[in-house]
Formats: C-alpha cells, structure tokens, sequence
C-alpha cells in the first residue's frame, strides 16, 4: 500500500474518531441544557406557588358590638371576634390574642378606667378559667371565635366620644410568624338633632352641617341620613357626604404598620409633592394594594413623559381616581388620622341606595378649604352647578367639627331646574 492510502486511511479514521466525540459531546450538552431547563421551570414554579398562595390566610370577620349598659358612671361593651381561615389546604395558628383600648373623649380621661377582656370562644375546645389564649389550630376553611368585653367606669362619662379598640393577634403558618393588628372604634356619644339647627344662606340656597356620632365601620351611609337628616329634610333637598366618612363606613383603610411598601412604592413616592398623600412609602403602597404595582408603575413613566410635554396631572389620570381620592396619616379627625383611607368604592351605587329609601337626591363629594369641589356621585336630580357652589365654602370643615354630612336646600327657582 503507497504511503499517500495510508494517509489516507488515517485522515478518514481520525475523521470518524472526532465526529463520535463531536456527538458525544453534543449529546451530553442536550442532556445538561435539559437538567438546567428542568431546574428552572422548578424553581418558577415553587415562586409562582409562593406568590399565589395566601399569605397564612387568617381573616377577620368584623366585630359586632354590642351597647350593653350605658350610664353616666357605667358603660359595658361586648364584641364579638371572628377568625376564618377560608383557603383549602392549609393550616394556620394563632398563638397569641391580646386586647387593649384607647378612649377618645372631649375633655380628659385621667379619673376613667377600662378593662377589656378576651374570652377564647374555640367551637371544639373550652377556654381556661386564667383567660390565657393557647395556640390555637384553625383548619382549613374552619373558623373560631373570641368574646370581647369592654368595661369603662369614672365619675362622668358623658364627654366620651369613642373606644377604639386594637386586637393584637400572631398568625403562625407557611409565611412564617405574623403580628397582626385588628382595629374597631366604638361611638359612645350620639348628637341629638337639635345640634343641627344652624341653616346658612348660600346662593340659590341654605346648607345646613349635620352632626353625627364618629362614624365607623359599624356605620352604613343610608342609616345615618335616616337617623341624623330626615328630622331635618323636606321634599327637593339633597343630602351630601364628604367621601373620606363614606369610605370609613365601607372599612377602606389601611393600617401603616401593616403595610410593606414594596420596590415600586418605595421609589415612585419620591417624585411626589411633600404635601401629596402619594409622597410616603405606605401612602403609595396603599394605591400599589389597589391598583397594583404595574399600573403604578407604568403611571408613573407614562405621567413622566407627558409631563415632559406640558401636560400635567397625567400620573393620576393613568393611575385611576383612587391615587386622587387616598388621603395619608393626618388626612382626618381622629382616630382616622393614623390610617390610610382610600376612596369610597361604587359611590354612584350608595347615593342611590340613599334616594331609593329616603327620597332625597344625593351626592358624594371631595371638599376642602381651597374652594375645591369635587362630585364622585350624584343623583339624577341633584344639579352638579349647585352642588359646586352650595358646597364651595367647605360648610362641612375640614378639622374636627364632626359634621360629615351637609344638608342642601335650594330655593324654589334652583329646585325647578
């Protein structure tokens, strides 16, 4: 054999030898890419599992209270808690239910005293006679109960305006140990409606402020015009309230200390106004819970860029009329002035719910000291012009006057139209 078919023989050897390798190789690289693809898609997977799952899903069904005895030396409340655990699957404890008061009054509190109590009410386990709240499991879709009891004595009590009452619980499950804090507020003193005597003429109109007790979640708008207003209205007035009590009445706040503003919340409040309830880290989370992190964000890049061209105002036209209507901490009387409110929810839905069983138009409205007045809701026959000029010296304040709701009578001309 010549020495050029020996070469020969040996390139086309060499040739077969590093195309096996070359597979092999290419073969191995299929298998890894397939593991790392695996490993990914189970990673994504245990995220997306973490991010869906409720965060140790403990909720609270509201308190209802109960005025038991009310005198001038002795007032008794009694209240009842709830705890579901509405999700399928999954556990949660709670190792720990305390109590505790804060009395609201218009003079000084110092002779009063208050103790609250908490009486475990589990469906399959009694409560120990030395009050001590043992961990307690509740199962999956299964709920449990605690018995609250409010006792408040003094020499005079009538100055009392409200009890505000904070359940401190933990919730131990998948996420880990939580400190939770449930708030209710109780009103204790209730207006006569001889306090709302004081008409004041207004163009093609008189208002009158209506005084209320220190509305609360225990509150529904409809009830308070019919036990505050109609003793005072007659046919063609409108009745308004102020959108910040509406939206206390339907439970819309947060409480800062339960909220973790998040990446988004933490950077975008920083390009706000100091005086704008979106310019602190838990102010904007509270929009981020409504409308999400996303649309915020994107409000805020698309806000950015029209403001480039002159337009103003394009973050809360994006980012929907709830970034408008949040007010932060300080934004209300107390003790609303530690929450986060939001704006009402259906507005439209609550001011015919109030005409369909009072009669009267109705109206929610954003009013403040600047001569600003905005009109969230009306009824048909509520006319928008004299809405804004009835209601543009801010009858209702803006501090602690406690008259939430404001009573509207046009004159006989304005109420033809």
């Amino acid at each position: 054999m010549s020495d050029e078919a020996i070469a020969v023989r040996w390139f086309d050897r060499g040739e077969l030898e590093l195309s096996g390798v070359v597979g092999m190789g290419t073969g191995l690289g299929i298998v890894l890419w397939a593991v790392v693809a695996v490993i990914l898609l189970i990673a994504l997977g245990l995220e997306w599992k973490y991010r869906t799952r409720a965060a140790n899903p403990l909720e609270i069904i509201p308190t209802t209270w109960q005025l038991e005895i009310y005198e001038p030396h002795y007032y008794k409340l009694t209240g009842e808690i709830g705890l579901s655990n509405p999700s399928a699957g999954i556990e949660v404890m709670v190792t720990d239910l305390q109590a505790r008061v804060l009395l609201l009054s218009g003079g000084s509190t110092q002779a009063l005293s208050s103790l609250i109590t908490v009486t475990p009410n589990h469906p399959d386990a009694e409560a120990r006679p030395d009050g001590y709240w043992f961990a307690y499991i509740v199962k999956s879709q299964k709920q449990t109960q605690a018995q609250l009891t409010l006792d408040i004595t003094g020499p005079d009590l009538t100055a009392l305006k409200a009890a505000w009452v904070k359940v401190d619980y933990v919730v131990y499950g998948p996420h880990g140990r939580e400190e939770r804090t449930h708030h209710d507020v109780i009103p204790l003193a209730f207006p006569s409606s001889e306090m709302s005597r004081n008409w004041r003429p207004v163009a093609q109109g008189d208002v009158l402020p209506i005084h209320t007790h220190l509305l609360t979640p225990l509150d529904n708008p409809t009830e308070i015009v019919k036990r505050y207003v109609m003793p005072h209205a007659q046919a063609g007035d409108i009745v308004t309230i102020g959108e910040t009590p509406v939206a206390i009445m339907q439970s819309r706040w947060f409480d800062p200390a339960q909220l973790k503003p998040g990446w988004v919340a933490r950077r975008v409040c920083q390009f706000f106004l100091p005086t704008s309830s979106l310019a602190s880290a838990c102010g904007m989370q509270a929009l981020v819970e409504v409308v999400g992190p996303t649309r915020v964000l994107l409000a805020f890049l698309g806000g950015s860029v029209a403001k480039l061209f002159g337009h103003a105002g394009g973050f809360y036209q994006l980012a929907g009329d709830q970034a408008r209507l949040i007010d932060d901490v300080t934004g209300t009387l107390p003790p609303y002035d530690q929450f986060i409110v939001l704006g009402p929810a259906n507005p439209q839905a609550v001011v015919e719910q109030i005409k369909a069983e009072t009669g009267l138009e109705a109206a929610i409205v954003d009013v403040n000291d600047l001569q600003r007045v905005k009109v969230l809701a009306k009824t048909s026959g509520a006319s928008e012009e004299f809405l804004q000029s009835a209601l543009r010296a801010n009858p209702a304040g803006n501090a602690d006057e406690q008259t939430p709701v404001v009573l509207l009578r046009p004159t006989a001309s304005e109420a033809q139209l």
